[in-house]
């Protein structure tokens, strides 16, 4: 009858040996180890979205605001500043709204604290003339953005590399101006916008478009969606169409608008793809008539 087999113990010097080598094949690459987690973008702020966050009438940051009067700036005619009350979380990002022709800033006061709180700080101008064309209000969101981070009371709750433009009306044909004028801005929002300047092949921000179906002053056939057609893909852009919208709908609270306005600025100035899912495939329902994205790349 044959002997029972036996295995010996392994030494613990030999043992040694191979974590030692183990560990240095996997330094060298040799040896594939568990990919290591994707870090989240460093400027994420609040938590995890959800569609009842973003369609609350307030996110998740306490705001505070305070006027801007006319004769302490240049370039623009004051406004109000919209910004989150904590700074536990660092600094934000932060965005010009211009209002629209012959309008005042309280025509879409409304989006200042909703905008601000979800973790960015707001700047809505007044113009240096309510005539003002597009070109006009283009410079004068530039020169509020950098009032805002150069020398307002809140320039140090602001990360300047991280800044955005939007308006209505008048104020999205300056908005579309901005965007060309400062390629380095991180997301432009023009709404209803107007401009006789149909071709923004040159543009490079990431624009959102959002126009109304039934706009009789800036019809989208003649202004959004040739605009939204002229921006290059690389850009990326996204066009959203408010079924039986007038040209007036961001002057009284609009969920839609809010909710896919702030998805794109956490997005594109945030960096944060937490809001992809707000974007693509993107928003759909009664309220919508129409959406188009080029869906942004990670």
């Amino acid at each position: 009858m044959s002997s029972p087999t036996t295995t010996r113990p392994r030494s613990a010097p030999a043992r040694a040996v191979r974590l030692a080598l183990a560990a240095t094949l996997l330094a060298a690459g040799v040896l594939a180890g568990p990919a290591p987690a994707q870090a989240a973008s460093p400027y994420e702020r609040g938590p995890a979205p959800t569609t009842a966050i973003l369609e609350a009438s307030r996110g998740p940051f306490a705001t505070a605001s305070q006027s801007v009067s006319s004769l302490s700036v240049t370039g623009f005619g004051g406004g109000v500043i919209y910004y989150p009350t904590s700074t536990s979380e660092g600094t934000f990002g932060a965005i010009a709204i211009s209002p629209g022709y012959t309008a005042a800033w309280s025509s879409i006061s409304w989006l200042g604290p909703r905008i601000a709180s979800h973790g960015f700080v707001v700047i809505g101008i007044e113009t240096n003339t309510r005539l003002d064309q597009p070109d006009s209000r283009g410079r004068q969101l530039l020169a509020a953005l950098d009032y805002l981070t150069e020398r307002s009371s809140v320039r140090s709750r602001i990360d300047s590399s991280r800044l955005a433009v939007a308006g209505h009306s008048m104020g999205g044909g300056g908005t579309l101006e901005a965007a060309s004028a400062r390629p380095s801005l991180q997301a432009a929002v023009p709404l209803a916008p107007w401009n006789l300047d149909k071709s923004w092949s040159e543009l490079r921000v990431p624009t959102l478009i959002i126009g109304g179906e039934s706009d009789t002053v800036a019809p989208v056939a003649s202004h959004s969606v040739p605009f939204y057609t002229s921006i290059p893909a690389s850009a990326e852009k996204a066009y959203l169409e408010l079924n039986g919208a007038s040209h007036f709908f961001p002057q009284t609270v609009n969920t839609p608008t809010a909710r896919q306005m702030v998805a794109w600025l956490k997005r594109f100035v945030d960096d944060d793809t937490r809001y992809e899912q707000f974007l693509c495939p993107g928003p759909s329902g009664l309220a919508i008539e129409e959406y188009r994205n080029t869906c942004p790349s990670y």
